[in-house]
């Protein structure tokens, strides 16, 4: 029987939000390729919507967008807008993606990622923040992509490797599930 605990639920999601925050503004800003930065921001959107999707998907977009464009010096209001419709788009189905095919979750955000980057800067080009569009796609959208690709990895393997509830950041499979496994689990040899 698996018993949904939505309090650890949610304090592991809280647990996500806090730590994305603070690698956002204390170590994106100082880590660079280029002119491109990770977008802790997109990744935490991307995690909600292919987490659980939904309204609260969305919700989670706007949010992470709107602490990013108040953390930057960019139009406010963009991000939030870009990472919204993104996590509308990629969270339509409101299910655990991450649980279910950890590759396919890599191949979704990574179209995510490309659309939210390549359009944040494309705006940013139009409202003069960027000199030409060399700059826009060479110099800043490729590495921020690299960068936040990068970032998002660790979060999406160990998310979708873990047991127990839909996030379980820190749990481990408990005695029994490790000790019984499956019959088709080669470890059980």
């Amino acid at each position: 029987m698996q018993v949904k605990d939505s309090v650890r639920s949610r304090r592991d999601f809280g647990l996500l939000a806090v730590i994305c925050l603070v690698v956002q503004i204390a170590l994106a800003p100082n880590i660079a390729l280029g002119n491109g930065r990770a977008n802790m921001a997109l990744v935490f959107a991307g995690l909600a919507s292919l987490m659980i999707g939904g309204r609260t998907g969305v919700v989670c977009g706007f949010v992470a967008g709107l602490i990013f464009d108040l953390s930057t010096t960019g139009p406010i209001g963009l991000m939030a807008f870009l990472l919204t419709i993104g996590s509308f788009v990629t969270g339509i189905e409101g299910r655990n993606r991450m649980a279910d095919d950890f590759a396919g979750s890599m191949s979704i955000f990574a179209r995510l990622c490309c659309a939210v980057t390549v359009g944040y800067h494309v705006a940013m080009l139009l409202v003069g923040d960027a000199t030409s569009l060399v700059d826009v796609i060479f110099l800043r959208s490729v590495p921020t992509i690299i960068l936040t690709m990068l970032a998002f990895a660790p979060f999406a393997y160990v998310i979708s490797h873990e047991t127990g509830s839909a996030l379980s950041l820190g749990g481990k499979p408990s005695k029994s599930a490790r000790s019984h496994g499956s019959r088709y689990d080669i470890g059980n040899l």
